[in-house]
């Protein structure tokens, strides 16, 4: 019984629908990682050159913010907009690819 029900037509293209969607689950993933990290990337230069032209320029800054302060400022920064522009990015691939399919 459970031979005939690996070798129907119907099985396999459940296997072949969940490869799909597997490989579909793979490829929104990696646009949300390539996009999280480019504006990390830029979240990073942006927050970086005003916090060092606040520490070298006011005085409070100076007195306040020791390096360890300055980097975790800019690597908080940088960490959420990675994680909240990966996360809008694999969403919006995911509801993208979810219409698509239905449209066929």
């Amino acid at each position: 019984m459970a031979k005939n029900a690996v070798q129907s037509p119907l099985e396999r293209s459940t296997l072949a629908s969940l490869d799909q969607k597997l490989a579909m689950a793979k490829r929104c993933s990696h646009e949300g990682v390539l996009a999280g990290a480019k504006a990390a990337v830029v979240a990073s230069i942006a927050t970086a050159i005003p916090t060092m032209a606040s520490v070298r320029m006011l005085p409070w800054a100076r007195a306040n913010l020791n390096h360890t302060a300055q980097a975790l400022i800019i690597s908080t920064v940088a960490g959420a907009a990675y994680f909240i522009v990966a996360d809008k990015t694999v969403l919006a691939t995911a509801r993208r690819n979810s219409f698509k399919n239905q449209a066929i």
